[in-house]
C-alpha cells in the first residue's frame, strides 16, 4: 500500500480548533465548518462520545474524518455497504489521506496488506462492514492496533422500528466493551425520537453528547402529485427540468423497475434498472455506470441507495409510496448532496395506501411492530395530503419547528380547499350501506350510479346512496376516499381485498356534527429551475454561495463543459467516479471565477493541497485557453 508523500496528522501542539481548521483547509479544501461540525470534531478529539443527527449532504463524514487525522492512531469506520466504502476510500486517497477498506471484495493477499498497514501505523482511516467488525479475528487485529476513534455510520440500522434495520448492527456495542478508551461517534440522517432512543440504548451511548443539526435540505424542492397517468407524469417531470440530468426513480416492485426503465429508455431517457432479482454482474455494472457516467437515471427498488455517495443527483422520483416519513426523507436526501438545486417528486394514489396496508398486515412481524408501521404510514399520508408547506410538515415529524419554505409545490402553487362535508357523508354512508366489504372502485360505482355486473350481483342499485354522487367525477371521489383514509375516518380492512371500513371517529361526520375540509387536487405544474439557498461551510459537496449551473452565462457554461470533459477523462483513467475527482460544485465555481493562478485556484472550495498539486496546472491551462 502506498502512503501519502506527506504526513496528515496535525502537529500535537496546535490548539484543537486551529488544528481542525488547518486539516479542513489543507486536506479537504474548505475554509470553514458548517453548523456544529467544529464542535462535534472538538468533542471527539477530546475523547468524548457523540450521537450525530445530520441530513444527507450535511457533512457527516467530516465529523469523524477530521478527528481521525488529529488523533493518534487509525479511525475505524463501520459502514454498511461496500459501494460506499469504495467511494469514501477513493475520495480520501484523492485528498492525500491514508485510507483503506476491509471487505469481501479483497483477495486474501490484499486483505493481509491492509491489516499490515494498520498494524504499522500507516492508515488514518479503515472502513469495515458491521459483520466483519465484530468477528473474533478483526477484534484481535484491533487489539494490536492503535485506534483513534470508532465511527458507526448509518446508525439508524440498529433500530428494529426503522426502515433499514440490519440485525448485525445489534452486536456493535461489543466494540465499546472491548475498546472503552476509544471515543465513538454514531451518525445518521434519519431518526425520529423512538429510533434515536433505540440507537442510544443498543449502542451503549447513554453518556454520549447528542448533536442534532437541522433536518432541512433547503436546496430540495418537494412535490407530491395525485397519480393520474403516472408514466406520462414522470416523463413530463423529467422533461420539464431534468433532461440529461442524473436521477433516481424508486419503484416498489422489481417488475415495475424493469418495465419503467425500459419505457424511459424508449422515450429518450438514459435509464438503467437496479434490483436484487437481477444478475449480480448486471446489477454491479448498472450501479457503476450510474456512479461514473453523466446523465444516467437509475430505476430501482429501495435496495439501491444507502451506499450511494454521488453528490450530483439532481432528482429523486417516487413512482410508489414509501413506507414511512423516514424512508421518504432518507431516499429524497440522495438528491442534491452537492447543495445545488434538486427535486424530490412523487406520484401518489389510493392504490398505494391499500398496497402498503396489505404489506404491513401480511408481514410476519408481531402486533407491536405492525402498530408502529401503521402509525408511520399514517404520518406519511399526512405529509402527502397536507394543504400546507410540505417542508414544515416533514421537519415537524423530526421535532423541528419551521416556517413555510417557498420551495415546495404547496408553497409555490397553494392548493385550494373545499367544504367536503356532504361528499364525506356520502362516501362514509356508501361504505356503511354496502356492509363495509368493498373497495374504493365499487364504492365509486355505487355513488355515481353505474350499472356494473357487481352492482347488479349485490343489488346495490336499490340502496339509497346509489347515484347520489353522480355529479362528481371519479377522480374527485378517489381524492375524497384517499383523504378520508389519511384523516383517520376510514381504515383499510386487513384482508387481501382492501375493503374500506369505518373508524369510530366517522360517526360525528355521519351525524353532521363535524365539518370536513379537503384539499382540491391540482394537476402538477412544471418545475421551474431556480437557484438554491445554501448554508455556509464545509460538507460533502458545495461551498458557501454555490451557484446553480443554470445560472452561468453562455461563456462560463461552455468552460464548465470543458472542465467536465477533462474530469471524465480523469475518471476513466483512474477508474473512479467523476465526482471523486472533483464535485460539480467545484467545477462550477472554477468556471464562474476563472482563477488565473495557483493561489486563486486554492481558494475554490473542494481544492485541497493534494488536488491542487495533482490537477492544478491542467485546470489552470483549461481556464487560460477558454474563450
Amino acid at each position: 500500500m502506498k502512503a501519502p508523500a506527506a504526513p496528515t496528522k496535525a502537529p500535537p501542539h496546535d490548539p484543537p480548533h486551529a488544528a481542525a481548521l488547518e486539516v479542513l483547509r489543507r486536506v479537504f479544501g474548505y475554509d470553514a465548518f458548517r453548523g456544529e461540525q467544529g464542535e462535534i470534531i472538538a468533542h471527539l478529539v477530546g475523547a468524548g462520545d457523540a450521537l450525530v443527527l445530520m441530513p444527507t449532504g450535511g457533512g457527516k463524514s467530516l465529523c469523524y474524518q477530521v478527528p481521525s487525522l488529529l488523533r493518534e492512531g487509525c479511525g475505524i469506520v463501520v459502514s454498511p455497504l461496500i459501494a460506499l466504502m469504495h467511494d469514501q476510500v477513493a475520495a480520501l486517497r484523492q485528498a492525500g489521506v491514508r485510507a483503506a477498506a476491509l471487505n469481501s471484495t479483497l483477495s486474501a493477499r490484499d486483505a493481509r496488506a491492509v491489516e499490515a498497514a494498520l498494524l504499522a501505523g500507516e492508515l488514518d482511516l479503515l472502513y469495515v462492514a458491521p459483520e466483519r467488525a465484530v468477528t473474533p479475528g478483526f477484534l484481535e487485529l484491533l487489539d494490536r492496533a492503535r485506534i483513534a476513534l470508532i465511527a458507526i455510520d448509518e446508525a439508524h440500522c440498529v433500530s428494529q422500528w426503522g426502515h433499514d434495520f440490519r440485525p448485525e448492527y445489534l452486536q456493535l456495542a461489543t466494540l465499546h466493551e472491548r475498546f472503552p478508551d476509544a471515543p465513538r461517534i454514531a451518525l445518521t440522517a434519519t431518526a425520529d425520537p423512538l429510533t434515536r432512543q433505540e440507537i442510544v440504548e443498543r449502542l451503549a451511548l447513554r453518556d454520549a453528547r447528542v448533536f442534532v443539526a437541522s433536518f432541512d435540505r433547503p436546496n430540495i424542492r418537494y412535490t407530491i402529485v395525485d397519480r393520474n397517468d403516472p408514466r406520462a407524469q414522470l416523463l413530463r417531470f423529467i422533461g420539464d427540468g431534468h433532461r440529461g440530468h442524473c436521477g433516481i426513480v424508486y419503484c416498489l416492485s422489481r417488475r415495475k423497475v424493469d418495465d419503467t426503465a425500459a419505457w424511459l429508455l424508449e422515450n429518450g431517457v438514459r435509464a438503467l434498472p437496479y434490483h436484487a432479482g437481477m444478475d449480480a454482474a448486471a446489477r454491479t455494472r448498472n450501479q457503476s455506470r450510474f456512479q461514473s457516467e453523466e446523465g444516467i437515471v437509475i430505476v430501482a427498488t429501495i435496495a439501491f441507495g444507502m451506499g450511494i455517495d454521488k453528490p450530483d443527483v439532481r432528482f429523486v422520483a417516487h413512482f410508489d409510496l414509501p413506507k414511512s416519513v423516514e424512508g421518504y426523507y432518507q431516499e429524497t436526501g440522495r438528491a442534491g448532496r452537492d447543495g445545488l438545486a434538486a427535486d424530490a417528486w412523487m406520484a401518489y394514489g389510493l392504490a398505494d395506501v391499500v398496497q402498503q396496508r396489505r404489506l404491513i398486515e401480511a408481514s410476519d412481524a408481531d402486533d407491536a411492530y405492525k402498530r408502529v408501521s401503521s402509525a408511520k404510514l399514517d404520518a406519511l399520508l399526512g405529509l402527502c395530503e397536507t394543504a400546507g408547506c410540505r417542508r414544515v410538515r416533514l421537519l415537524a415529524y423530526f421535532g423541528q419547528a419551521s416556517v413555510p419554505c417557498g420551495n415546495c409545490d404547496n408553497c409555490l402553487h397553494p392548493p385550494q380547499t373545499w367544504d367536503a362535508t356532504e361528499a364525506a357523508r356520502m362516501a362514509l354512508s356508501a361504505i356503511f350501506r354496502t356492509g363495509q366489504r368493498f373497495g374504493v372502485v365499487h364504492l365509486i360505482d355505487v355513488l355515481r350510479g353505474k350499472d356494473t355486473e357487481r352492482v347488479r350481483r349485490w343489488n346495490h342499485a336499490a340502496l339509497g346512496v346509489f347515484g347520489v354522487g353522480a355529479g362528481t367525477d371519479e377522480h374527485t371521489w378517489r381524492s375524497v376516499f384517499r383523504q378520508l383514509i389519511a384523516l383517520g375516518y376510514v381504515r383499510i380492512e386487513h384482508g387481501a381485498h382492501g375493503a374500506l371500513q369505518l373508524d369510530e371517529s366517522s360517526r360525528e361526520v355521519l351525524r353532521g356534527e363535524r365539518a370536513v375540509q379537503l384539499r382540491s387536487d391540482v394537476r402538477a405544474k412544471g418545475s421551474a429551475r431556480r437557484g438554491a439557498r445554501r448554508r455556509s461551510g464545509a460538507g460533502s459537496g458545495a461551498a458557501s454561495g454555490a451557484v446553480d449551473p443554470g445560472q452561468l452565462d453562455a461563456r462560463d457554461a461552455e468552460l464548465l463543459e470543458k472542465l467536465k470533459s477533462w474530469r471524465s477523462g480523469q475518471s476513466r483513467e483512474q477508474s473512479v467516479p467523476a465526482y471523486v475527482v472533483l464535485h460539480d460544485a467545484t467545477l462550477v465555481e472554477i468556471a464562474r471565477t476563472r482563477p488565473g493562478h495557483a493561489d486563486a485556484l486554492a481558494g475554490v472550495a473542494g481544492i485541497g493541497a493534494r488536488k491542487l498539486e495533482r490537477y492544478g496546472e491542467e485546470l489552470l491551462e483549461i481556464v487560460r485557453t477558454a474563450t
